[in-house]
């Protein structure tokens, strides 16, 4: 980590520009907390994932050299988001070919880039935070950052720091809640099935708050508890992290 204070491009995530622009601040927060330099690259766009998981790999290499050049210069680039992240750092230097210098500028780029909680504890070393959310919660891993990311622990560890949270383990956390991106489009009967048997696992610890790192998994699981008249509030872990409780939750009106 650099002596002076670090320089980091926020990557804000298009789910996070368009329907949640809380998370964002949140993340702000937390890592101007840290000691960070936070900038947001108005030239940023979509990483590129939805181009990718559906097979437009000209797209996604498109959107990628974008995001190249949006995020050159900066120490580090944070995501709040593992799937985002996740493409980034372990697809982005697939779409282009070794020993060209867009391979290199894309290695670069994934070398630099990282998820909000974990580059908060594993390269900024943070221990706690001070903030305070009143929540019996549980935690959903999800995939991307997960099994991309290897991110399990840095979020339960900070999250045991907010005076007031209380963490209750959910059975199968690790197993996706049936979002997958565009897989819900393509697969919406199977998406379904996974989204209900998660659901009951969230409603089996008691907790009256789910919280996730990916906006796109939280909106699916919000979205499907909402219908179904449940009061389990639904929030992204940055929000609690910062201890943003004033913001309603998602899927509640504004």
């Amino acid at each position: 980590m650099p002596e002076t204070s670090p320089r980091v491009g926020l990557f804000v995530t298009c789910l996070v520009d368009m329907f949640r622009p809380s998370i964002g601040f949140a993340a702000v927060k937390l890592l101007e907390d840290a000691g960070c330099t936070v900038e947001v690259p108005e030239a940023q766009t979509c990483c590129g994932q939805p181009a990718y998981n559906s097979g437009d790999t000209a797209d996604a290499r498109a959107l990628a050299r974008n995001v190249i050049a949006a995020f050159k210069g900066y120490d580090y680039v944070v995501a709040p988001s593992g799937s985002c992240g996740g493409m980034m750092v372990k697809h982005y230097p697939e779409l282009f070919e070794p020993g060209t210098t867009e391979h290199e500028e894309a290695l670069d780029l994934a070398r630099r880039t990282h998820e909000l909680t974990s580059f908060l504890t594993r390269v900024l070393k943070v221990e706690k935070v001070a903030a305070q959310f009143p929540a019996r919660a549980t935690y959903h891993d999800s995939c991307s950052g997960l099994r991309e990311l290897g991110i399990r622990n840095e979020p339960r560890k900070l999250l045991a720091s907010v005076d007031g949270v209380s963490l209750r383990e959910m059975t199968d956390a690790e197993v996706c809640c049936g979002f997958g991106g565009t897989f819900c489009v393509k697969y919406p009967g199977i998406s379904d099935k996974m989204l209900e048997k998660k659901l009951r696992h969230i409603e089996a610890t008691g907790a009256d708050t789910l919280i996730a790192g990916d906006l796109g998994c939280l909106m699916n699981m919000a979205g499907k508890l909402k219908r179904q008249g449940s009061a389990i509030k639904v929030r992204h872990v940055a929000e609690v992290l910062a201890g943003d409780y004033e913001t309603p939750p998602i899927a509640e009106a504004e």
